[in-house]
């Protein structure tokens, strides 16, 4: 039995998720120090990190699989991809793995599914968006080495064809089954996202880590200066949500409008409210921060007037990140990334930056091309001229929470939502956003499998 482990772990490469910042390059040499650790008794084990590139970028992973196909093809059996938060029973994994047929193309993992079509998935499978089932990162997936080899003939032969990036896994899983011409996701209980210490994974190959990563105490909310877009329309529907549910637990907040409403009070930047973009705004809320109008804080978090946000539990997240370095975190989208595009920070779920990540910008001549282009995706751009990394959390969100699938939101903690279309905004926030004390928010996010990819 040993001897037959050891043969079939030779034939499993591990790619660990991860992303370009000094907290996820050291929480990813976590991971890979344990798969080292356990696989040392046992046998050599090819193990690869990406650091950030597979996170979002789609066309970065098919290149990696391609890259893959060449280096290990003739000699392994199985791609498992995993996140920095994923634990691997490594005995277990390879006794799932030896019941599937290696001859055979398979793409497994922990199914997710959406109930309702959501805009996040471009409204795909409309009429039962239930029936495609697209993998949970967080529990790891694999594909078989035939599989590698297709997509990799596929990848050389036919150009991406993506604009937006907004939800890798879903597709991905779209790419792989390619209109019914590739294998559906198949299900693997043994891939689980409970926590590690929880009596439900004794049968479990994959569990999500509960210690907490070595990040300290919570920011103080004075490091923390809170923007938020607002117009005066909206001063009397949106704005008293703010007030209801997280204003108070911010230190330093302002509104910034096309008008300036004592009563709320609202600044207004000089920049005319435009139906999108808002890049106008945007931009001189950056210049606002680095002046001396506002207090001199390490953080600066830009949110819209219809984002829902718990600031203790960011608090909590950013004492992982060192604001001396130019951190630019949120939700991460791309776009056009298969033709050399960015990626960009989705606005709605709240965009958070560093102090340095702010002066680097705005000293670099980075600007608008109109008051209305959109701002995140302006940013994107600059960021990417600077070859400044943007870092994702799934913990911010740029939709409601039944934009989600169930199952994925169940191994967060989650920081944000966004959008009051077709909800009660101020219930939404006591659901999924209150915490009663801070200590609350700081016990759930370390507790939380799910910190950020």
């Amino acid at each position: 039995v040993e001897v037959e482990l050891r043969r079939n772990l030779r034939e499993i490469v591990f790619v660990i998720q991860s992303q370009s910042n000094s907290f996820h390059v050291r929480q990813a040499e976590r991971r890979r120090a344990d798969l080292l650790k356990q696989a040392h008794s046992l046998t050599e084990l090819h193990l690869l990190l990406f650091y950030y590139l597979t996170v979002v970028l789609m066309i970065l992973y098919f290149l990696c699989v391609l890259s893959l196909s060449h280096s290990f093809g003739k000699n392994s059996s199985w791609i498992v991809f995993l996140e920095e938060e994923t634990n691997v029973k490594m005995n277990k994994l390879v006794q799932v793995l030896t019941k599937f047929d290696t001859n055979k193309e398979w793409f497994l993992g922990k199914p997710l599914h959406d109930e309702e079509s959501t805009i996040i998935h471009h409204y795909a499978f409309a009429e039962n968006p239930s029936i495609f089932k697209y993998p949970d990162f967080a529990a790891a997936w694999a594909v078989s080495a035939p599989l590698v080899v297709r997509l990799a003939d596929k990848v050389r032969n036919e150009p991406l064809k993506s604009d937006f990036t907004i939800d890798l896994k879903h597709e991905v899983a779209l790419y792989i089954w390619d209109n019914g011409n590739g294998p559906h996701l198949t299900a693997v209980p043994e891939l689980c996202t409970e926590p590690e210490d929880s009596p439900q994974t004794q049968h479990c190959a994959t569990t999500l880590s509960t210690e907490p990563p070595p990040c300290g105490e919570p920011v103080n909310k004075e490091d923390i200066f809170v923007a938020v877009k607002t117009c005066r329309k909206f001063h009397s529907e949106r704005v008293p949500v703010i007030k209801k549910t997280w204003e108070k637990d911010a230190f330093s907040l302002e509104y910034y409008s096309d008008h300036a409403d004592p009563s709320i009070p609202t600044i207004d930047l000089g920049v005319p409210n435009t139906e999108r973009g808002h890049c106008g705004k945007t931009f001189a809320i950056l210049q606002r921060f680095l002046s001396s109008s506002v207090p001199n804080t390490k953080w600066l978090l830009v949110v819209d007037d219809d984002t829902l946000i718990s600031l203790s539990r960011l608090q909590v997240l950013l004492s992982c990140y060192n604001p001396s370095e130019p951190v630019c975190l949120g939700e991460r989208y791309g776009y056009g990334l298969s033709q050399g595009g960015y990626s960009y920070i989705t606005g709605g779920g709240g965009m958070v930056f560093s102090r340095e990540a702010v002066v680097r910008l705005l000293n670099s001549g980075c600007k608008c091309y109109s008051n209305d282009a959109p701002d995140d995706m302006v940013l994107g751009m600059c960021l990417n001229a600077l070859g400044l990394p943007v870092t994702h959390s799934p913990l911010f969100h740029q939709a409601r929470p039944e934009d989600y699938a169930r199952d994925f939101l169940a191994h967060q903690v989650p920081i944000s939502f966004h959008k009051h279309w077709n909800i009660d905004p101020i219930a939404v926030f006591n659901k999924w956003l209150k915490d009663d004390l801070r200590a609350e928010a700081s016990d759930g996010l370390n507790k939380s499998a799910k910190t950020e990819l």
